[in-house]
């Protein structure tokens, strides 16, 4: 059984965390009392965390099988993205800066706006076998798999398209550029988070050394030293005066650990 150090102030996009040892699954099991972190990319990480683990390099893999893609879920979207366009598959233009791992994005059914990654699945693998995606209960941002993704199957279209590629970084290049964990909140249905947040008065409002960016008010930043008690505080602040002014519940999108 292995294990690695993990310092989630270096490692996780927002630049906050303890220090703890994370396990390393290399195979196929039941894992039940660990959480999956990945690149720890949308994670706000508390002091007192549960058991985390991260899949090895046994599940980073890419490969082509009749007509279908075998994806490990180690494997970075990067990397995915990279093979698409070399091997002029259509469809994944959207993963452009979406950074993190491929078991976090299907977990969290990742995109941007309308496109999502469930849009080109066929079915996932899990210690259960493979389930079909039709079987699998996801929605906008979110899916009810309470258990390890290893590898993802997608349907192969040709037609890597550079016009979308474009279009995609152009869209990414909107969003701040600081530490952060990707979108705060959830977009409600028919508006937007970031919209709601800056007509509470929340946009570049800063606690300690956290704010809802100026650049975008959905994205939480870290300006360096940012603590976990000071996002909360925001989220909490934002879920107040979004309820109070407009009746709308706003859910995170943000994993709070």
């Amino acid at each position: 059984m292995s294990f690695k150090k993990v310092d989630f102030k270096k490692y996780s996009s927002i630049k906050i965390g303890p220090t703890v040892d994370v396990k390393v699954i290399n195979e196929i099991g039941d894992y039940s009392d660990y959480q999956i972190i990945g690149r720890a990319n949308n994670l706000l990480v508390s002091n007192t965390p549960p058991k985390f683990a991260v899949l090895g390099e046994e599940f980073d893999y890419i490969k082509e099988e009749d007509g279908k893609l075998y994806v490990g879920c180690a494997t970075t979207s990067g990397k995915l993205l990279t093979y698409t366009r070399k091997n002029d598959i259509a469809n994944l233009e959207f993963l452009a800066k979406l950074p993190g791992n491929l078991g976090g994005l299907v977990k969290m059914n990742a995109g941007l706006k309308s496109w999502e990654v469930f849009n080109y699945i066929d079915k996932i693998k899990t210690k259960d076998g493979y389930i079909k995606k039709e079987n699998v209960d996801y929605s906008y941002r979110h899916t009810e798999l309470n258990t390890i993704v290893y590898e993802v199957v997608f349907n192969i279209e040709k037609g890597f398209c550079k016009e979308k590629l474009k279009e995609f970084n152009k869209m990414r290049d909107n969003q701040p550029q600081m530490a952060s964990a990707g979108s705060c909140f959830k977009n409600p249905k028919g508006d937007f988070a970031g919209r709601l947040i800056q007509e509470v008065g929340l946009k570049g409002f800063k606690k300690g050394d956290m704010s809802f960016s100026e650049v975008h008010a959905n994205f939480l930043v870290n300006h360096g030293n940012g603590t976990f008690e000071d996002a909360i505080y925001l989220i909490n602040e934002a879920k107040n005066r979004i309820k109070e002014k407009f009746d709308i519940e706003i859910q995170e999108e943000i994993v709070i650990y």
